[in-house]
């Protein structure tokens, strides 16, 4: 199967991307073209790799606008997607070629504890070991290899460079939810704060998209804002505030009332919304209190809701 690629390099000579044609088999993955283009075209080609199993998260690479592992992706897949391949680094950060310095990624990984805390005998006798029903709760959290897939694609982190970060934030709710550690309200606390933590995630849902492992970050972070409600951590602010005012509009309703949302999260703030709302009034595009219809399924909507508060 012959493949066109082109890869990013990067060097202190030259910048931009190189074009190759090579020949390969129908089950090459994409590390596998560049390990042919190191040892048979170009040895000066830096990237790195280790494990080759979709175990280390070493080989991350932009492939196509879309962050990957080298040596899970298929070659075979790739080629028929989009026909020619353009492989670049995942991040700005560029050290050399398709390396990059993932120094603010590891900063914010190591700032949640990414670790178990708690007080245990120093000579056990056995493991401490948790029943499968709350191993469950961890859900697939732990699986998380730190390939940095989700952190780079990011479109909060592009804005807020603050911010925790989906990996970050994924990794604190394996550790809330394990019922071994005993510093879940600091964890909690930690993100519950605004410019860093779980409220200034955008939705975008990119590092659903991107993790190779399935971790599904964003629903981690769904949870955590569960938690801190249920722990009586969140504070009021106007994220808390939007997050409980849009909840109790579909309780109420069974609809959003976007109005009623925004005056309930910036409470007398809300004026400087004023000629905004005007026009979406006149736009038919929010209504008054007394206008507000109900939803056929009102009913169906509030036991589900009463259901998941458990």
């Amino acid at each position: 199967m012959k493949v066109k690629l082109k890869i990013y390099r990067h060097t202190s000579e030259k910048e931009g991307f190189e074009s190759y044609e090579l020949e390969v088999g129908e089950d090459a993955v994409i590390l596998d073209l560049l390990n042919k283009i190191k040892w048979e075209i170009d040895g000066t080609l830096s990237y790195r790799r280790s494990c080759r199993h979709g175990i280390c998260g070493s080989c991350a690479v932009k492939l196509n606008k879309k962050n990957v592992l080298a040596c899970k992706t298929s070659v075979k897949e790739a080629v028929e997607q989009f026909g020619e391949l353009v492989i670049e680094p995942v991040s700005k950060n560029v050290i050399k070629d398709l390396v990059v310095d993932k120094k603010d990624f590891w900063e914010k990984h190591n700032k949640v504890k990414p670790y178990l805390i708690a007080q245990i005998d120093e000579h056990p006798q056995k493991e401490n070991l948790i029943p499968p029903k709350l191993l469950e709760l961890i859900e697939d959290a732990d699986y998380c290899i730190a390939c940095g897939c989700c952190f780079y694609a990011c479109e909060a982190l592009e804005v807020n460079k603050d911010f925790l970060g989906p990996q970050a934030l994924a990794k604190t709710y394996r550790f809330v939810a394990d019922v071994r550690d005993e510093a879940k309200e600091e964890r909690l606390e930690m993100v519950d704060r605004l410019g860093i933590g779980i409220w200034d995630c955008i939705k975008c849902q990119e590092c659903i998209e991107v993790c190779p492992k399935g971790v599904d970050p964003f629903t981690k972070i769904t949870h955590l804002h569960n938690e801190v409600f249920k722990e009586g951590i969140a504070k009021d602010n106007v994220a808390s505030r939007h997050a409980k005012g849009f909840l109790n509009s579909i309780y109420k309703h069974g609809l959003l009332d976007e109005g009623m949302l925004v005056l309930y999260s910036e409470g007398v703030k809300v004026v400087r919304h004023l000629p905004e709302a005007i026009e979406m009034l006149k736009k038919g595009k929010v209504k008054l209190p007394w206008q507000m219809p109900k939803s056929e399924k009102l009913e169906e909507i509030q036991k589900l809701i009463d259901i998941t508060k458990g």
